[in-house]
This record gives structure tokens, sequence and C-alpha cells, in this order.
């Protein structure tokens, strides 16, 4: 089995001894050739070098944002039945992926893992969403996403992150939180517009549908779409923010799961939880339902949808967006649609 090893040299808990200890054990299984990444684009790029190369098995250590890319490098003309595999050993912060997938937070225990799945020739599928983004000047671009899109507060709070990792400050739970209550007591969100929800039929993404994906698209459709085909098409609704979620976890404060979905899957469509109020007392309220509830957040002024297979949000000017906990900038229009059994990965 051929293998490529692509390695983010800064990702926070990536270390000379964390990679020495993975590049040792598999070589001893496989023929694995070793990359550092040298910047935001490269890992997507050596993905789909990896996947026209024929290789077997693309082996992420990094974060999320190192494995988003891999996953777009992988798919870059679509899901295909002889694409390599993405294994991921945690390397980040917060590795929400990888722990979604059952995986050990530490580097080290995953890698076992992820061996002694080698070995015993353990993989799936797993279904991701694709997100066409249109900013304020009608440019459109489009990317895959494998656990979260956030649109709005969310998405803010990413980008306010960002910049102060920029000047050297270490990722952590305690820096998203002071930058999630900085933007609140700022009044950031509460006066962001009004995103506009819709769900509708999954249309065409642009990428080269296997029919395999195509049927598991149209099961998805039939779920999520009225039975009856005189029903009237979904009212719009209104929130102040949202977030997307492929699977659950959200996120992770240290060892605690956020909750915003709990009924998100891989192996579902996707699933939406917005804010149509950002008061003191509904986001509070939100916010310890994620945390400590099993059913999420609840109440009058949440928005909360299940097993969707497209997802429309709309805002009379650009807000910010994120996927994956990447800040993309901000943007006035976000579909996103659920591709089942996209991508395998090794569990």
């Amino acid at each position: 089995m051929r293998a490529l090893l692509v390695v983010n040299p800064i990702a926070t808990a990536t270390t000379q001894r964390i990679r020495d200890v993975l590049v040792s054990a598999l070589a001893a299984d496989l023929s694995v050739d070793v990359v550092m990444t040298k910047g935001r684009g490269h890992a997507a790029e050596l993905a789909e070098r990896a996947a026209d190369n024929g290789l077997d098995l693309v082996v992420a250590l990094g974060g999320d944002g190192t494995v988003n890319e891999i996953a777009n490098g992988l798919l870059r003309s679509g899901p295909a039945p002889g694409a390599p595999a993405l294994a991921v050993v945690p390397g980040g912060s917060t590795n929400v992926f990888a722990r979604a997938l059952g995986y050990s937070p530490s580097p080290v225990e995953a890698t076992g893992e992820l061996l002694e799945a080698l070995r015993d020739g353990r993989s799936r599928r797993i279904g991701l969403g694709h997100a066409t983004f249109t900013s304020s000047s009608g440019i459109s671009q489009s990317r895959w996403f494998t656990f979260c899109a956030g649109f709005g507060l969310d998405a803010a709070v990413v980008e306010q992150v960002e910049r102060k990792r920029v000047h050297g400050r270490r990722n952590t739970p305690g820096l998203y939180l002071r930058s999630a209550l900085g933007r609140f007591i700022r009044n950031t969100g509460r006066r962001c517009p009004p995103i506009t929800v819709t769900t509708g039929e999954l249309g065409e993404l642009g990428t080269a549908e296997t029919a395999e994906t195509a049927q598991a698209a149209a099961d998805v459709r039939s779920a999520s779409l009225p039975d009856d085909p005189g029903h009237p098409d979904p009212v719009p609704e209104h929130v102040l923010a949202a977030v997307v979620c492929n699977t659950t976890p959200w996120t992770y404060l240290n060892a605690r799961p956020v909750r915003a979905c709990p009924d998100a899957s891989f192996d579902s469509g996707l699933d939406l939880v917005g804010l149509r109020r950002l008061t003191v007392m509904t986001t509070t309220r939100s916010i310890l339902q994620m945390l400590h509830g099993s059913r999420g957040p609840q109440g009058r002024d949440v928005l909360a949808l299940h097993d969707q297979a497209r997802i429309t949000l709309t805002a009379a000017q650009a807000i910010p967006l994120q996927l994956d906990g990447e800040y993309l900038g901000p943007h006035t229009e976000l579909t996103v649609s659920s591709t089942p059994r996209a991508l395998r990965v090794i569990v």
C-alpha cells in the first residue's frame, strides 16, 4: 500500500517526536512518503497530486484545517471509487473531525488506533457537506467541509481568534470563549443583518458524482422532502446566526463536547441550528443546552433542522463565514448540500 503523510509542522500538537513515531510506525506496514506543508493551500495540492498518482492512502498529521484541505484535494474532481482513503492523526488544538471518527485526542494513542485499523482493513464511507458561497461583489466559490459551517456570529469569533493567533496567541478554549464574549459585548452579533434560511431539493454540485453517491443523494432527498407532491414549498425562516453540522459535536471545550446539532451524523443529511434572537438570555440558554443537554438548543427563539439535502442562507449584506473552523471572509449567500458516502476514511 502506497501512502502519503502530510504534516502541518506548525499545528498546535505536532512535534518532532510525534512525527518520528508516526513515520516509523507507518513505514513498518506501508510505503510512505512524508511532506511538510509550506502554507495555506499546500495540503490540498498534495492530496490532489496523491489522487492523480493513484496512491492508496493520505494520512493527515495536523488540525481540522489540514484535514479540510486534504479532503478538498482528494475530492477536487468529485467523489470517486478509486480515490485514496483519508486517515487522520490529531495534531491541532481541537481536532473535531478526528474525534468525531472515534480517534483519541492524543496523537500517540491515535497513531496506535490508526495502525490497528489499517492492519484490520477497517474503513467506512462518510457523507460530507459541499458549500457554495457568494461575496457582495457577486464572486462565487465552492468548497467541501467535513463537520461544520458557520454563518454570522460563530464565524466572526473564528475570525477574531485567527487574528489573535497571527500575533502569537495559542489557540485554546479560553481564547475562543474570551473572543466570543468580546464580540457579544460589543453587539457585533446582535447588529448583524437577518439571515434567511430556505431548504430545497439538492441541485447539481458541478462534481463528478458516481452512481453510488447519486443514489445515496436521492435517498437523502426523499428523506428530507415532503412525501406529498402537492405540499407547498417550506416557508423561509429568519435567524441572526446559524451553524450547519455534518456530524456531532460541533466543537469541543477541552474534553467537553459542544452539541449544537446532537442528531447530526456522517450517515445522514445536514443539520442546522439558528438563533432568531441574540439576547443575553437566549444565547446563554442555548450555550448551556449545547454543553449540558442531550437534545441541543430548544425554545421558540431556536430554529433546528435535521437531515437536510440542501440549505440556503442569504443576508442583505455580507457577513462572516467559516468552514471547519477556517475563516473565509464576508459573504452574502451560502448554499450547503449533503453528499452521502463522499469520502472513504480509515477507522
